[in-house]
């Protein structure tokens, strides 16, 4: 690829970016209509034409490793280990 293919492709990746986050953003406000929609009618389910939306708590257990790793620092080191990943970064 030359450098004006390239130059096209990481612009095109940017202004795709940005699409998303605005749709983001879109999606973030249709959600919070729904919430809102739930609480005024005190419910946690709503339902139409093909679609049913729920909005309840969940309750989930955590292991909290960095409370775990200053209370059992040996332990931790013991069974923790180290991996490699890759990240892909586009800035301006």
């Amino acid at each position: 690829m030359n450098m004006n293919e390239l130059n096209t492709t990481a612009q095109s990746l940017m202004s795709v970016r940005g699409m998303i986050e605005e749709l983001q953003a879109e999606a973030e406000a249709l959600t919070d209509r729904l919430k809102a929609a739930m609480v005024e009618q005190g419910t946690e389910a709503l339902q139409g034409d093909g679609w049913k939306a729920t909005w309840k708590n969940v309750n989930n257990h955590r292991f909290d490793s960095k409370s775990f790793k200053a209370d059992h620092a040996d332990l931790y080191s013991q069974y923790s280990k180290a991996t490699t990943t890759t990240r892909f970064v586009l800035s301006v």
